[in-house]
């Protein structure tokens, strides 16, 4: 029976280790939602997410997310692993609780999506963001983290804008991202050599979870080097969607394919 934050059998504990390191080096960024606060910390209902930690049951959710816009279809994103620039705006979904399809493009040159974006927009620059909800499309991670606080952030005066600094102060963002992906190796760089060749053209999977989590981590490598597109349902501390998954399946853990 798998257990919340227990290491499975046969889980390498050299990869988990430099996964868990991660997120250390990205100050944690993106395993929280914005506004976090803690509701409880006893809290009673088990038909509803808490933490718990041995006498304790850890209730948690966002100061400020309940007055921001929530967009009705997924956005799109066109996206590697491995990409710094991804990186942060990946963590800003998770930060803003947004639930996004992600398309892979190693390298930003592999793939049929890779090759789709061209045709798309003449460029295979990534990471490239795609809103349904308001037709807009943007390239470069800056403006694309700018549009994402404005359209579906709370209203500025809600929260203090220098607690972002981790992910809008771009050279500490990058070069940490950049120190991430080294450890990771890269990750979703190149399509793996067996990938099934139709995989770009599959339903996308739904994957719940959150950028930072060294259990989800792997996971989410996997599917960029597979070029397998798929629904991420942001997971982070304080989300809603934590509550959702316990409605789902009587329980919360990540990752949950």
């Amino acid at each position: 029976e798998p257990k919340p934050l227990a290491l499975g059998e046969g889980t390498d504990l050299v990869d988990f280790a430099k996964a868990a390191l991660s997120l250390v080096v990205r100050l944690g960024t993106g395993a929280f939602v914005l506004g976090w606060k803690i509701d409880s910390l006893f809290y009673k209902d088990d038909k509803t997410y808490s933490l718990k930690l041995g006498p304790l049951s850890i209730r948690d959710s966002s100061s400020v997310l309940d007055k921001a816009p929530r967009p009705t279809q997924p956005l799109i994103l066109y996206q590697y692993d491995g990409s710094p620039f991804c990186k942060r705006v990946r963590e800003t979904i998770n930060l803003l609780d947004l639930t996004v399809e992600y398309r892979p493009c190693p390298g930003a040159r592999q793939g049929k999506f890779s090759q789709e974006l061209l045709e798309r927009t003449g460029r295979q620059t990534i990471p490239y963001l795609i809103d349904p909800n308001t037709k807009k499309e943007l390239f470069e991670s800056g403006d694309q983290i700018e549009y994402l606080l404005q359209t579906y952030g709370p209203p500025a005066s809600e929260f203090d804008r220098k607690a972002l600094w981790p992910i809008t102060f771009e050279p500490f963002s990058i070069a940490t991202s950049t120190m991430v992906a080294i450890l990771r190796g890269f990750p979703g760089s190149r399509r793996q050599a067996n990938a099934r060749p139709d995989n770009e053209e599959m339903e996308p999977l739904e994957l719940w979870g959150y950028e930072s989590s060294p259990f989800v981590r792997p996971v989410r490598e996997k599917l960029d080097a597979l070029c397998l597109p798929h629904i991420m349902v942001s997971c982070s501390r304080g989300s809603v969607n934590r509550d959702r998954m316990v409605t789902k399946t009587g329980r919360f853990q990540v990752p949950f394919l």
